[in-house]
């Protein structure tokens, strides 16, 4: 027993070391990445199947673009890998306007999908500009958070002019409809506020505004208020406004501890709609049980965790905007996979967020490596400062 808690203690001690000796980067971030990248390929793959072969006659067709997707999104990596955290800095406005400018151009030229006017086709990827969206907040919002420090700690109505930039993309998101990414940036601004040290009464206000204006989007359109009262009592109509949570459900009952077989999912028949998108956990439920619902959820708390110290590391460093984008990443993939699973669960209502890179769904798969890559040059770039012999090279 001794002998165990020994060894316990070590591993911790290896994960809360703030530079481990003689390594380039963050190795436990790069394969808690790639893992979490395989089991959403073969959790689509199986998920998808029958919904490929009725549409396309192919049981691979949607496996065979996340595997190209995943390579892409490995691709994506690497790059931003190579990408200086100097560089985000120094573009963080144009990245904004850029943003800002695609989510106008997919009202314009989008491609529309169950009413939703949100992806731009690119040939084999319909991009979705949300995605790229908040990325773009979280860099700008670090960069005026190193800028402003002393005025957003100081100043009673600090946290007004981030949430009107966070409010210029909501309107365009909100006009899309896409309601989901809309709550994903108040997340992100409200957590780095947070980090910051914005003034304590600013969140209740932030928290009651918020709350008000959600409830307020949530009546104000009889498709939402049908989603959040078929959320309240899903199987009152569990062939109308509950029938993809009741199947979701029913997915994760048949799961039970251990799982039917990866493979043997039943509701992956057509039962439960965008089974390898939105309901993807469902599946893994199913297949998988509990123990393979665990084992997703652990792995991808343990990224948050080393994306959350990787951003502790810049701040003791001093360096900000490093810390404050590190860890408005980890609060977005947080919230993400929170409200992913949440809704498969019935804990939440259902929207459109995907499971950070299990889910099916190029760009948010491809955005969400990007994050993987900057953590990573971030852990690098603070490695080398605090000692470091190895290099990146620059591009």
């Amino acid at each position: 027993m001794m002998e165990f808690i020994t060894q316990l203690k070590q591993s911790y001690d290896r994960w809360m070391r703030i530079t481990p000796q003689g390594l380039l980067y963050d190795r436990a971030l790069w394969w808690l990445f790639v893992i979490l990248l395989m089991i959403g390929l073969i959790a689509v793959t199986s998920a998808s199947m029958p919904y490929s072969s009725r549409l396309y006659n192919d049981p691979f067709y949607f496996a065979k673009r996340d595997a190209v997707y995943v390579l892409l999104s490995l691709a994506t990596c690497y790059i931003t890998l190579r990408f200086p955290s100097a560089k985000w800095e120094k573009m963080h406005a144009a990245i904004f306007w850029i943003a800002v400018i695609m989510l106008i151009l997919v009202l314009v030229i989008g491609t529309s999908v169950n009413g939703a006017k949100r992806w731009i086709s690119l040939g084999i990827l319909n991009f979705q500009p949300a995605e790229f969206a908040k990325l773009a907040l979280t860099c700008f919002l670090a960069s005026y958070f190193t800028r402003r420090y002393d005025e957003v700690r100081g100043r009673k109505f600090s946290a007004i002019k981030p949430f009107i930039v966070m409010g210029v993309m909501g309107i365009f998101l909100l006009v899309q409809p896409d309601m989901g990414s809309t709550v994903v940036l108040f997340v992100i601004t409200f957590g780095m506020l947070f980090i910051v040290g914005a003034h304590f009464l600013q969140f209740l206000f932030l928290i009651a505004t918020g709350g008000i204006l959600g409830l307020w989007l949530v009546v104000s359109a009889s498709y939402r208020l049908k989603r959040f009262t078929g959320f309240l009592e899903p199987f009152k109509d569990p062939y109308g406004t509950g029938f993809q949570l009741t199947n979701s459900l029913m997915a994760f009952g048949r799961g039970e501890i251990s799982g039917e077989g990866l493979g043997n999912s039943i509701q992956k028949l057509e039962y439960l709609p965008e089974a390898h998108t939105d309901f993807i956990m469902a599946i893994i439920g199913e297949e998988f049980g509990f123990i393979g619902i665990v084992i997703v959820v652990i792995l991808l708390g343990l990224l948050i965790f080393r994306a959350l110290k990787i951003g502790r590391e810049s701040l003791m460093l001093e360096q900000r905007f490093r810390g404050f984008f590190a860890l408005g990443i980890s609060f977005w993939i947080f919230f993400q996979g929170f409200v992913n699973l949440g809704m498969a669960l019935g804990m939440l209502p259902t929207k459109g967020l995907t499971f950070p890179l299990v889910s099916y769904g190029g760009s948010s798969i491809i955005i969400m490596s990007a994050t993987v890559g900057i953590l990573l040059r971030i852990d690098h770039e603070n490695r080398l400062q605090r000692g470091g012999q190895a290099r990146l090279r620059d591009d």
